[in-house]
């Protein structure tokens, strides 16, 4: 664990925030090349990756502090500290959501067009954030069982634990593949924006059991696996409405 990377003076460089900032320019550098085949302007993008950013952070932070509200109530000067971390993805994700649609109303864009162009790269931006929650030491797994191969020991600690944000990365990694192939053989508007709700989902409901910082609330469920239920039954739902209507499409045209 390496939350602090460089130090000279006043001026130090988190790993955390290091990391984020890293996959949000390849993110984006690899977006702008392609922004262009979906009919989207490369400047246009950027605006609206930085929008997105910001709002996702602060949505993400918000719904941290909720969930830990009475330690908030008590250190508030600490609710602005991001340097450890506490960022929940679910919340930045509905915050990035409402700032799409925000922008996309402003500047007179599609909706479903451009979440399908975002859907990948957001998760391979993902992926670089997970490895700066492992450097962080946040987002960490719970005690693995014993002589479990590929378990973590953090410094201070003597247990061996799951290397849940590893496991993350990975996926993630995997999920910004499969969606960007998807993209070339995309059928209908919306189809890689709800493949990515659906796969993320389904990454995070299964990474929970794993996890060993979110307690269980309901029926054994963390919130981000009662979420992730959710998520992906609204995904699936309106995937399928879609992929119908595109389909009657086909068979009318013929």
């Amino acid at each position: 664990m390496h939350p602090i990377l460089l130090k000279i003076g006043p001026f130090t460089i988190y790993s955390y925030g290091l990391m984020i900032a890293l996959g949000f320019a390849i993110a984006i550098f690899l977006a702008c090349r392609r922004a262009h085949l979906f009919g989207l302007n490369a400047d246009r993008i950027i605006d609206l990756a930085v929008f997105l950013l910001l709002g996702g952070i602060i949505g993400a932070r918000v719904f941290y502090i909720l969930l830990n509200l009475n330690y908030y109530k008590i250190n508030m000067f600490e609710a602005i500290d991001l340097t450890k971390g506490g960022l929940v993805w679910y919340g930045g994700f509905a915050a990035a959501l409402l700032v799409l649609i925000w922008y996309i109303k402003k500047n007179k864009i599609k909706f479903w067009p451009v979440a399908d162009f975002m859907a990948p790269y957001v998760a391979l931006g993902e992926a670089f954030g997970r490895i700066g929650c492992l450097l962080n030491g946040c987002c960490y797994g719970r005690e693995a069982s014993a002589g479990y191969p590929s378990g973590i020991i953090f410094p201070g600690e003597s247990v061996i634990r799951y290397p849940t944000q590893i496991y993350s990365s990975v996926i993630l990694l995997l999920i910004f593949m499969i969606l960007r192939l998807w993209q070339e053989r995309r059928h209908f508007a919306g189809e890689i924006f709800l493949g990515y709700c659906a796969l993320y989902s389904m990454k995070r409901f299964f990474i929970e059991f794993l996890r060993g910082d979110n307690p269980q609330i309901m029926l054994g469920l963390t919130i981000s696996q009662i979420i992730s239920v959710i998520v992906f039954v609204l995904a699936v739902a309106i995937f399928t409405q879609k992929k119908t209507k595109w389909r009657m499409g086909i068979s009318k045209s013929k």
